[in-house]
Protein backbone atom coordinates (compact mmCIF):
# COMPACT_ATOMS: atom_id res chain seq x y z
CA UNK A 1 0.00 0.00 0.00
CA UNK A 2 0.74 3.74 -0.72
CA UNK A 3 1.44 5.99 2.61
CA UNK A 4 -1.07 9.05 2.44
CA UNK A 5 1.11 11.50 1.70
CA UNK A 6 3.33 10.61 -1.18
CA UNK A 7 3.39 12.58 -3.97
CA UNK A 8 3.74 15.67 -1.71
CA UNK A 9 7.37 17.36 -1.15
CA UNK A 10 8.74 19.30 1.58
CA UNK A 11 11.00 22.28 2.10
CA UNK A 12 12.64 21.71 5.78
CA UNK A 13 14.36 24.73 7.20
CA UNK A 14 13.63 23.55 10.39
CA UNK A 15 16.31 22.67 13.18
CA UNK A 16 16.76 21.12 16.79
CA UNK A 17 13.36 19.19 17.57
CA UNK A 18 10.06 20.52 17.37
CA UNK A 19 10.42 21.73 13.68
CA UNK A 20 12.41 18.64 12.61
CA UNK A 21 9.33 16.18 14.56
CA UNK A 22 6.92 18.01 12.52
CA UNK A 23 8.70 17.43 8.88
CA UNK A 24 9.58 13.58 10.54
CA UNK A 25 5.97 13.10 11.08
CA UNK A 26 5.31 14.07 7.08
CA UNK A 27 8.02 12.12 5.88
CA UNK A 28 6.64 8.96 8.30
CA UNK A 29 3.44 9.50 6.10
CA UNK A 30 5.00 9.34 2.32
CA UNK A 31 5.83 13.05 1.84
CA UNK A 32 9.13 13.58 0.30
CA UNK A 33 10.91 15.81 2.48
CA UNK A 34 13.95 17.73 1.82
CA UNK A 35 16.00 18.94 4.78
CA UNK A 36 17.71 22.27 4.64
CA UNK A 37 20.83 22.92 6.31
CA UNK A 38 23.80 25.33 7.02
CA UNK A 39 26.83 24.58 5.47
CA UNK A 40 28.57 24.73 8.08
CA UNK A 41 27.43 22.59 11.09
CA UNK A 42 23.99 21.71 9.94
CA UNK A 43 21.20 21.26 12.14
CA UNK A 44 21.96 21.97 15.87
CA UNK A 45 20.23 17.96 16.78
CA UNK A 46 23.41 16.88 15.27
CA UNK A 47 26.33 18.18 18.36
CA UNK A 48 23.67 16.42 20.75
CA UNK A 49 24.77 14.04 23.44
CA UNK A 50 24.59 10.57 22.78
CA UNK A 51 26.64 9.45 19.92
CA UNK A 52 26.25 6.13 18.06
CA UNK A 53 28.79 4.80 15.84
CA UNK A 54 31.50 1.76 15.17
CA UNK A 55 32.26 1.74 18.96
CA UNK A 56 28.77 1.66 19.99
CA UNK A 57 27.30 4.46 21.97
CA UNK A 58 29.51 7.33 23.93
CA UNK A 59 28.71 10.71 25.69
CA UNK A 60 31.34 12.43 23.40
CA UNK A 61 32.07 11.88 19.45
CA UNK A 62 35.38 9.98 18.69
CA UNK A 63 35.55 9.35 15.27
CA UNK A 64 34.15 11.82 12.32
CA UNK A 65 31.41 9.33 11.49
CA UNK A 66 29.88 9.13 14.84
CA UNK A 67 26.20 10.27 14.93
CA UNK A 68 24.47 12.10 17.38
CA UNK A 69 21.20 9.63 18.75
CA UNK A 70 18.66 12.84 18.26
CA UNK A 71 20.19 13.54 14.78
CA UNK A 72 19.85 9.73 14.20
CA UNK A 73 16.20 9.72 14.87
CA UNK A 74 14.94 12.99 13.68
CA UNK A 75 16.64 13.15 9.88
CA UNK A 76 14.85 9.54 8.88
CA UNK A 77 13.59 9.73 5.41
CA UNK A 78 15.12 13.13 4.87
CA UNK A 79 17.34 13.92 1.91
CA UNK A 80 19.93 16.24 3.04
CA UNK A 81 20.82 19.42 1.29
CA UNK A 82 22.82 22.75 2.40
CA UNK A 83 22.22 26.39 1.96
CA UNK A 84 23.64 28.71 3.54
CA UNK A 85 20.65 31.33 3.95
CA UNK A 86 22.70 34.27 4.84
CA UNK A 87 24.30 34.32 1.72
CA UNK A 88 22.67 36.68 -1.37
CA UNK A 89 22.34 34.07 -4.15
CA UNK A 90 20.47 31.62 -1.19
CA UNK A 91 17.64 33.00 -2.05
CA UNK A 92 17.19 32.34 -6.00
CA UNK A 93 17.92 28.63 -5.05
CA UNK A 94 15.11 28.44 -1.72
CA UNK A 95 12.48 30.31 -4.62
CA UNK A 96 13.72 27.27 -7.20
CA UNK A 97 13.05 24.44 -4.45
CA UNK A 98 9.72 26.31 -3.24
CA UNK A 99 8.58 26.31 -6.99
CA UNK A 100 8.48 22.46 -7.14
CA UNK A 101 7.46 21.98 -3.71
CA UNK A 102 3.86 21.97 -1.84
CA UNK A 103 4.58 22.69 1.64
CA UNK A 104 7.29 24.42 3.41
CA UNK A 105 8.41 24.19 7.11
CA UNK A 106 10.60 26.49 9.24
CA UNK A 107 10.86 27.34 13.29
CA UNK A 108 13.47 29.81 13.37
CA UNK A 109 12.62 32.41 16.07
CA UNK A 110 10.06 35.09 14.32
CA UNK A 111 11.14 37.44 12.28
CA UNK A 112 14.32 35.77 11.47
CA UNK A 113 12.93 33.78 8.25
CA UNK A 114 11.40 36.95 6.89
CA UNK A 115 15.12 38.60 7.09
CA UNK A 116 16.54 36.36 5.89
CA UNK A 117 14.39 36.35 2.60
CA UNK A 118 12.54 33.19 3.16
CA UNK A 119 9.89 33.96 4.76
CA UNK A 120 5.89 33.12 3.82
CA UNK A 121 5.74 36.27 1.31
CA UNK A 122 8.92 35.19 -0.16
CA UNK A 123 8.01 31.61 -0.78
CA UNK A 124 4.70 32.49 -2.19
CA UNK A 125 5.90 35.06 -4.39
CA UNK A 126 7.52 31.73 -5.98
CA UNK A 127 4.70 29.98 -5.68
CA UNK A 128 0.96 31.20 -4.95
CA UNK A 129 -0.28 27.84 -3.73
CA UNK A 130 2.43 26.66 -1.57
CA UNK A 131 1.63 25.98 2.30
CA UNK A 132 4.13 27.84 4.75
CA UNK A 133 4.22 26.68 8.63
CA UNK A 134 5.84 28.72 10.98
CA UNK A 135 6.58 27.16 14.32
CA UNK A 136 7.74 30.09 16.67
CA UNK A 137 7.74 30.23 20.17
CA UNK A 138 4.67 32.69 20.43
CA UNK A 139 3.46 33.25 17.35
CA UNK A 140 3.91 35.23 13.92
CA UNK A 141 0.76 37.62 14.82
CA UNK A 142 2.11 39.08 18.31
CA UNK A 143 3.93 42.06 17.92
CA UNK A 144 7.24 42.64 20.01
CA UNK A 145 8.04 38.72 20.13
CA UNK A 146 10.11 39.27 16.97
CA UNK A 147 13.32 37.09 17.44
CA UNK A 148 12.34 36.03 21.14
CA UNK A 149 13.68 32.38 21.64
CA UNK A 150 11.68 29.97 23.26
CA UNK A 151 13.18 26.60 24.71
CA UNK A 152 10.55 24.44 26.36
CA UNK A 153 11.56 24.46 29.14
CA UNK A 154 10.70 28.46 29.23
CA UNK A 155 7.26 27.63 27.44
CA UNK A 156 6.15 25.26 30.06
CA UNK A 157 6.99 27.72 32.97
CA UNK A 158 4.78 30.33 31.13
CA UNK A 159 1.89 27.66 30.35
CA UNK A 160 1.00 26.92 33.97
CA UNK A 161 2.26 23.33 33.16
CA UNK A 162 4.51 23.35 35.92
CA UNK A 163 2.16 24.25 38.19
CA UNK A 164 -0.50 21.07 37.42
CA UNK A 165 2.14 18.26 39.00
CA UNK A 166 3.25 17.43 42.72
CA UNK A 167 1.48 18.60 45.56
CA UNK A 168 0.03 21.97 46.91
CA UNK A 169 3.43 23.13 48.88
CA UNK A 170 6.38 21.61 46.53
CA UNK A 171 7.69 23.58 43.82
CA UNK A 172 6.74 23.96 40.23
CA UNK A 173 8.02 20.57 38.35
CA UNK A 174 9.12 20.34 34.71
CA UNK A 175 7.55 17.67 32.64
CA UNK A 176 10.37 15.45 31.86
CA UNK A 177 9.24 15.15 28.58
CA UNK A 178 10.05 17.72 26.26
CA UNK A 179 5.93 18.29 25.83
CA UNK A 180 5.86 22.08 24.04
CA UNK A 181 8.61 20.49 21.53
CA UNK A 182 6.96 17.20 20.88
CA UNK A 183 3.16 18.92 20.99
CA UNK A 184 3.03 22.11 18.90
CA UNK A 185 4.54 20.21 15.92
CA UNK A 186 1.60 17.70 16.17
CA UNK A 187 -0.83 20.87 15.98
CA UNK A 188 1.52 22.04 12.94
CA UNK A 189 0.71 18.71 11.47
CA UNK A 190 -2.42 19.31 11.75
CA UNK A 191 -2.95 22.81 10.40
CA UNK A 192 -0.52 21.42 7.15
CA UNK A 193 -2.96 18.72 6.60
CA UNK A 194 -6.02 21.25 6.92
CA UNK A 195 -4.45 23.90 4.31
CA UNK A 196 -3.80 20.95 1.96
CA UNK A 197 -7.28 19.80 1.95
CA UNK A 198 -8.39 23.78 2.12
CA UNK A 199 -6.09 24.07 -1.35
CA UNK A 200 -7.09 21.11 -2.69
CA UNK A 201 -11.02 22.87 -2.50
CA UNK A 202 -9.47 26.55 -3.10
CA UNK A 203 -6.78 26.33 -5.07
CA UNK A 204 -4.83 28.33 -2.73
CA UNK A 205 -2.16 28.17 -0.67
CA UNK A 206 -1.50 29.89 2.86
CA UNK A 207 0.16 30.21 6.18
CA UNK A 208 -0.14 28.25 9.21
CA UNK A 209 0.95 29.56 11.93
CA UNK A 210 1.56 27.84 15.42
CA UNK A 211 2.94 28.92 18.66
CA UNK A 212 4.70 27.06 21.10
CA UNK A 213 2.78 28.79 23.91
CA UNK A 214 -0.13 28.55 22.39
CA UNK A 215 -0.08 24.90 21.78
CA UNK A 216 0.69 24.30 25.84
CA UNK A 217 -1.47 26.41 26.63
CA UNK A 218 -4.51 25.20 25.23
CA UNK A 219 -3.71 21.59 26.54
CA UNK A 220 -3.41 23.25 30.07
CA UNK A 221 -6.73 24.35 29.83
CA UNK A 222 -8.96 21.76 29.11
CA UNK A 223 -8.70 21.65 32.62
CA UNK A 224 -11.07 24.85 34.13
CA UNK A 225 -8.40 25.54 37.00
CA UNK A 226 -10.36 29.20 38.36
CA UNK A 227 -13.42 26.74 38.66
CA UNK A 228 -11.38 24.19 40.46
CA UNK A 229 -10.61 26.75 42.69
CA UNK A 230 -13.08 28.48 43.39
CA UNK A 231 -14.69 24.89 45.22
CA UNK A 232 -11.80 24.50 47.29
CA UNK A 233 -10.46 21.73 45.38
CA UNK A 234 -6.83 21.03 44.68
CA UNK A 235 -5.55 22.58 41.17
CA UNK A 236 -2.18 20.35 41.75
CA UNK A 237 -2.66 16.81 42.49
CA UNK A 238 0.55 15.18 42.99
CA UNK A 239 0.11 11.42 42.32
CA UNK A 240 -3.99 11.17 42.53
CA UNK A 241 -6.40 13.20 41.81
CA UNK A 242 -8.45 13.58 44.31
CA UNK A 243 -11.69 14.98 42.85
CA UNK A 244 -11.92 11.42 41.18
CA UNK A 245 -10.85 9.24 44.03
CA UNK A 246 -9.88 6.46 44.01
CA UNK A 247 -7.25 8.07 40.62
CA UNK A 248 -3.74 7.89 40.82
CA UNK A 249 -0.56 6.51 41.56
CA UNK A 250 -0.14 3.60 44.26
CA UNK A 251 2.78 2.36 45.62
CA UNK A 252 3.32 -1.22 45.89
CA UNK A 253 6.27 -3.46 47.95
CA UNK A 254 8.30 -3.50 45.04
CA UNK A 255 7.34 -0.19 42.53
CA UNK A 256 4.23 1.30 41.51
CA UNK A 257 0.69 1.00 40.34
CA UNK A 258 -1.77 3.62 38.39
CA UNK A 259 -5.03 2.88 39.72
CA UNK A 260 -8.83 4.36 38.06
CA UNK A 261 -11.84 2.95 40.20
CA UNK A 262 -13.87 6.13 40.27
CA UNK A 263 -17.31 4.72 39.69
CA UNK A 264 -19.20 2.94 42.47
CA UNK A 265 -18.77 -0.97 41.06
CA UNK A 266 -15.03 -0.23 40.41
CA UNK A 267 -14.26 1.12 44.09
CA UNK A 268 -16.45 -1.98 45.54
CA UNK A 269 -14.95 -4.52 43.38
CA UNK A 270 -11.26 -2.96 44.64
CA UNK A 271 -12.58 -2.96 47.93
CA UNK A 272 -13.07 -6.94 47.40
CA UNK A 273 -9.82 -7.02 46.21
CA UNK A 274 -8.30 -5.54 49.09
CA UNK A 275 -9.58 -7.97 51.08
CA UNK A 276 -12.04 -5.74 52.78
CA UNK A 277 -15.50 -6.00 51.22
CA UNK A 278 -17.32 -4.61 54.62
CA UNK A 279 -15.94 -0.77 52.96
CA UNK A 280 -18.74 -1.56 50.48
CA UNK A 281 -21.05 -0.81 53.40
CA UNK A 282 -18.76 2.55 54.94
CA UNK A 283 -20.74 5.53 54.19
CA UNK A 284 -17.64 7.40 54.06
CA UNK A 285 -16.68 4.97 50.58
CA UNK A 286 -19.64 3.74 49.35
CA UNK A 287 -20.89 6.25 46.74
CA UNK A 288 -18.62 8.78 44.42
CA UNK A 289 -19.14 12.27 46.15
CA UNK A 290 -18.55 10.16 50.32
CA UNK A 291 -15.13 8.93 48.57
CA UNK A 292 -14.40 12.57 46.90
CA UNK A 293 -15.50 14.24 50.64
CA UNK A 294 -13.13 11.34 52.74
CA UNK A 295 -10.65 11.13 49.40
CA UNK A 296 -7.37 11.71 51.90
CA UNK A 297 -8.81 8.61 54.70
CA UNK A 298 -9.27 6.42 51.60
CA UNK A 299 -6.17 6.64 49.64
CA UNK A 300 -4.49 5.94 52.65
CA UNK A 301 -6.50 2.63 52.94
CA UNK A 302 -5.30 2.05 49.81
CA UNK A 303 -1.99 2.45 50.18
CA UNK A 304 -1.37 0.58 53.53
CA UNK A 305 -2.43 -2.46 51.59
CA UNK A 306 -0.63 -1.88 48.27
CA UNK A 307 2.71 -1.12 50.34
CA UNK A 308 2.54 -4.29 51.88
CA UNK A 309 2.26 -6.76 48.52
CA UNK A 310 4.42 -6.94 45.37
CA UNK A 311 3.28 -4.84 42.59
CA UNK A 312 2.63 -8.82 40.62
CA UNK A 313 0.41 -9.54 42.98
CA UNK A 314 -1.44 -6.11 43.69
CA UNK A 315 -2.01 -6.07 39.76
CA UNK A 316 -3.09 -9.89 39.76
CA UNK A 317 -6.02 -9.26 42.68
CA UNK A 318 -7.18 -6.04 41.01
CA UNK A 319 -7.19 -7.46 37.05
CA UNK A 320 -9.44 -10.63 38.77
CA UNK A 321 -11.83 -7.90 40.17
CA UNK A 322 -11.91 -6.17 36.75
CA UNK A 323 -10.45 -3.01 38.51
CA UNK A 324 -8.36 -0.94 35.31
CA UNK A 325 -4.68 -1.30 36.90
CA UNK A 326 -1.31 -0.76 35.14
CA UNK A 327 2.36 -1.12 36.58
CA UNK A 328 4.31 2.02 36.29
CA UNK A 329 7.18 1.55 33.76
CA UNK A 330 10.04 3.06 33.07
CA UNK A 331 10.49 4.76 29.13
CA UNK A 332 12.70 1.64 27.78
CA UNK A 333 10.38 -1.22 29.37
CA UNK A 334 7.35 0.93 27.82
CA UNK A 335 9.09 1.52 23.97
CA UNK A 336 9.64 -2.49 23.86
CA UNK A 337 6.19 -3.20 24.63
CA UNK A 338 4.87 -5.63 21.61
CA UNK A 339 1.70 -4.26 21.68
CA UNK A 340 3.43 -0.55 20.25
CA UNK A 341 6.37 -2.26 18.79
CA UNK A 342 3.78 -4.45 16.45
CA UNK A 343 1.88 -1.70 15.32
CA UNK A 344 5.34 0.09 14.33
CA UNK A 345 4.38 3.08 17.07
CA UNK A 346 8.08 2.87 18.18
CA UNK A 347 10.77 1.20 15.79
CA UNK A 348 14.58 0.46 15.71
CA UNK A 349 16.87 3.31 13.87
CA UNK A 350 20.56 2.26 13.46
CA UNK A 351 23.57 4.00 12.42
CA UNK A 352 23.70 3.84 8.86
CA UNK A 353 27.38 2.51 8.40
CA UNK A 354 27.00 0.06 11.30
CA UNK A 355 23.94 -2.38 11.21
CA UNK A 356 25.22 -4.49 14.36
CA UNK A 357 24.96 -1.58 16.07
CA UNK A 358 22.94 -1.07 20.04
CA UNK A 359 19.14 -1.45 19.18
CA UNK A 360 18.23 2.34 19.54
CA UNK A 361 14.35 2.12 19.86
CA UNK A 362 12.44 5.48 19.00
CA UNK A 363 9.60 7.52 17.52
CA UNK A 364 7.16 5.81 14.56
CA UNK A 365 4.82 7.33 13.44
CA UNK A 366 1.58 6.37 15.58
CA UNK A 367 -1.62 6.24 13.16
CA UNK A 368 -2.71 2.68 11.75
CA UNK A 369 -4.76 3.15 8.18
CA UNK A 370 -6.68 0.43 6.90
CA UNK A 371 -6.11 1.84 3.05
CA UNK A 372 -2.53 3.02 3.20
CA UNK A 373 0.57 2.44 5.39
CA UNK A 374 3.30 4.69 7.24
CA UNK A 375 6.63 4.34 7.31
CA UNK A 376 10.17 6.35 6.10
CA UNK A 377 12.19 6.31 2.39
CA UNK A 378 15.67 4.68 2.98
CA UNK A 379 17.37 7.89 3.02
CA UNK A 380 19.48 9.66 5.64
CA UNK A 381 21.43 12.77 5.20
CA UNK A 382 24.63 11.18 7.57
CA UNK A 383 26.96 13.99 5.94
CA UNK A 384 25.75 17.58 5.80
CA UNK A 385 24.36 18.27 2.47
CA UNK A 386 24.77 14.41 1.48
CA UNK A 387 22.03 14.66 -0.98
CA UNK A 388 22.89 17.55 -2.68
CA UNK A 389 24.42 15.85 -6.23
CA UNK A 390 21.16 14.20 -6.45
CA UNK A 391 18.41 16.55 -5.15
CA UNK A 392 19.68 19.95 -7.12
CA UNK A 393 20.14 18.32 -10.82
CA UNK A 394 16.83 16.04 -10.15
CA UNK A 395 14.62 18.23 -8.89
CA UNK A 396 16.17 22.30 -10.30
CA UNK A 397 18.29 20.99 -13.53
CA UNK A 398 21.27 22.72 -11.87
CA UNK A 399 24.25 21.20 -13.76
CA UNK A 400 27.64 19.98 -12.33
CA UNK A 401 28.97 23.00 -12.84
CA UNK A 402 26.54 25.22 -11.61
CA UNK A 403 26.26 23.12 -8.61
CA UNK A 404 30.43 23.52 -8.08
CA UNK A 405 30.30 26.93 -8.61
CA UNK A 406 27.58 27.13 -6.06
CA UNK A 407 29.58 25.25 -3.60
CA UNK A 408 32.82 27.07 -4.25
CA UNK A 409 30.98 30.68 -3.83
CA UNK A 410 29.77 29.22 -0.11
CA UNK A 411 26.20 29.44 -1.25
CA UNK A 412 25.63 25.76 -0.36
Amino acid sequence: MQRPLEGLRVVDLTRALAGPYATLLLAGLGAEVIKVEDPKGGDLARENSPYVGRDGLSVGRKYQDDLSVSHLTRSRGKRGVTLNLKHPEARKVFADLVRKSDIVVENFTSGTAERLGVGYEDARAANPSVIYCSLSGFGATIKGQEGSRAMDVLIQALSGAMYTSGAEDEPPVRIGLPIADVLTPIFAVVGILAAVHHRVRTGQGQHVDVSMLGALTSLVAVENWAAMQAVGMLTRTGATLQRLCPFGLFECADGYIALVAVQDPLAHSLYRAMGQPEMVADPRFATRNARVANATVLEERILAWTRRHPMKEVIARLEAEDVPVAEVRHPQEALADSRVVDRSETVVARHPSYEEGPELRTTGVPIVFSAARTGFDPVFPTSIGEHNTDVFPRLLGYTDAEIERLKQAGVI
